[in-house]
């Protein structure tokens, strides 16, 4: 659940001395869309986006004069010149939940990760979902997801945990979620191939499997 576990480390960085090109040609080549501005020491002075150099260059709707002029700015323009500095940012220990609220709250891409005010990563959104991807089970070999309607009887999940271990049927994830028009359902992922087998066992013990 922690942000070191699921960033990218040691991401490439820019000096804020580099020229729009040259950071243009980064994003480019590597497919980026953040890049941490940082000084000589790697603490971060603030964050270059792919929206930013866009800005930068000139509309398509120009004439060719004005866009050659523009052009001709932007060929001297720094990064410090257009980066972002008032940066939002997260720690190696925050959890997902954090970055899941900030992504959020202020609609960015990426975040930059800071140990002492250090760059040592970079967490996306590309980043969140594939943690939130790993951590329920999403495409495991044999994975199925089964929701169960907690009609509010005491044990439920123990209930259920018990049932499953008594006949060795493997299950990695087992979790309660409130929804405000239908109530809890329980949602439990098993690895198993004999899937309507499970369904029978649960059934047979009077749970009751929550259709789509």
């Amino acid at each position: 659940m922690y942000i070191s576990r699921h960033m990218t480390a040691e991401p490439i960085t820019v000096s804020p001395a580099m020229l729009l090109p040259e950071a243009r040609a980064l994003l480019n080549e590597y497919q980026f869309r953040h890049l941490p501005v940082v000084d000589g020491d790697g603490v971060l002075l603030g964050m270059l986006t792919d929206r930013d150099l866009r800005s930068a260059y000139p509309s398509s709707v120009l004439s060719n004069s004005e866009r050659r002029l523009i052009y001709e700015k932007v060929e001297k323009t720094t990064v410090a010149e257009i980066m972002s500095t008032n940066c939002v940012t997260l720690g190696p220990d925050s959890t997902l939940d954090d970055a899941l609220f900030l992504f959020d709250r202020d609609q960015m891409g990426a975040l930059p990760v800071l140990e002492d005010g250090r760059v040592v990563g970079v967490f996306s959104i590309r980043d969140l979902t594939t943690a939130y991807k790993n951590l329920f089970g999403v495409g495991e070999k044999g994975s199925i997801l089964i929701g169960i309607i907690d009609d509010g009887s005491p044990g439920i999940m123990t209930r259920i945990v018990t049932l499953l271990e008594e006949h060795d049927i493997p299950f990695t994830r087992l979790l309660r979620i409130q929804y405000k028009k239908d109530g809890n359902t329980i949602f439990l992922r098993i690895n198993t191939f004999k899937v309507g087998k499970v369904y029978k066992l649960l059934e047979n013990a009077g749970l009751v499997i929550k259709r789509a």
